[in-house]
């Protein structure tokens, strides 16, 4: 059950408030008698609830007197505290993260092969946006018909941001689009693209009857490959991640092949809204 410790408060504040609650304006003295908070912790508790707004005092009596503020106005104050703690808290995360970049780069590619692979639609996508981001130099994308376990809005929507955060990093795009998916993506998310992508040297996008299946090629030493369920090949069963750069550059070539005899396009303008 939820209670005001929740929302930050500790227990002698919780107890406190409720008791002004409970009887209306009091002195520290009554409060401390109905609350059963120390008479030596009252004012420390009341001052700490009044300057968090949840408490008005009246310094003009003798003794002080203090009334609880409404509760809706106190779970409110209460609450924007804790947002922007949780917002400094981020601010700070991020700081620390961005001084460990350097000191947590990973160690220089070496030739042993490695693959990993995640099994499921939602596991298959997540892999590859891992990978997207990983990029440091250029990403050679080839997008085929998407299984239909696939949401293409929202998946097309994590691969856009994925793309645009790793232009601005510097890293190449080329992606590689079967032309029969194009008519299946929502005409918001083609002009996402076109407006968000289009203006950047670093991209391209190009159409190519000729592509089958999906896969990525990252910086020339890594490629992610859809993997269609063996039972229904309609379906995405997995993505494998194979890191090895001998394998890499087979896959490149074959990339550079089907670029070279495909046709710019406007993704925007591919079909009408």
């Amino acid at each position: 059950m939820a209670n005001l410790r929740d929302l930050g408060l500790s227990e002698y504040d919780s107890r406190t408030y409720r008791a002004l609650l409970d009887r209306g304006p009091a002195t520290a003295k009554e409060l401390s008698a109905s609350s059963e908070v120390p008479m030596g912790r009252i004012y420390d508790v009341l001052n700490g609830l009044e300057s968090n707004g949840l408490v008005r005092s009246q310094a003009a009596s003798r003794p002080k007197k203090y009334v609880a503020v409404e509760p809706d106005t106190a779970l409110d104050r209460l609450v924007e505290a804790r947002k922007r703690e949780l917002d400094q808290q981020a601010e700070r995360y991020e700081s620390v993260a961005a001084e460990l970049v350097d000191d947590l780069d990973a160690a220089d590619s070496v030739e042993e092969q490695f693959w990993t692979a995640a099994v499921g639609p939602e596991e298959t996508v997540d892999l590859l946006i891992e990978r997207l981001s990983a990029a440091d130099e250029q990403i050679r994308h080839v997008a085929g018909m998407p299984s239909a376990q696939i949401d293409i809005g929202a998946v097309g929507q994590r691969v856009l941001d994925a793309f645009e955060s790793t232009l601005d990093r510097g890293v190449s795009v080329s992606v590689l689009i079967d032309p029969a998916l194009v008519q299946t993506v929502p005409g918001d998310l083609r002009r996402a693209y076109a407006t968000r992508l289009g203006s950047d040297e670093n991209y391209e996008i190009r159409a190519s009857s000729t592509i089958d299946g999906t896969f990525t090629l990252v910086d020339s030493e890594e490629v992610c490959i859809e993997v269609p369920n063996p039972l229904d090949a309609s379906e995405a069963f997995a993505m494998i991640d194979f890191k090895d750069a001998a394998f890499a550059a087979d896959v490149r070539t074959v990339f550079d092949e089907q670029w070279t005899e495909s046709s710019p396009l406007d993704f925007e303008r591919r079909q009408s809204p």
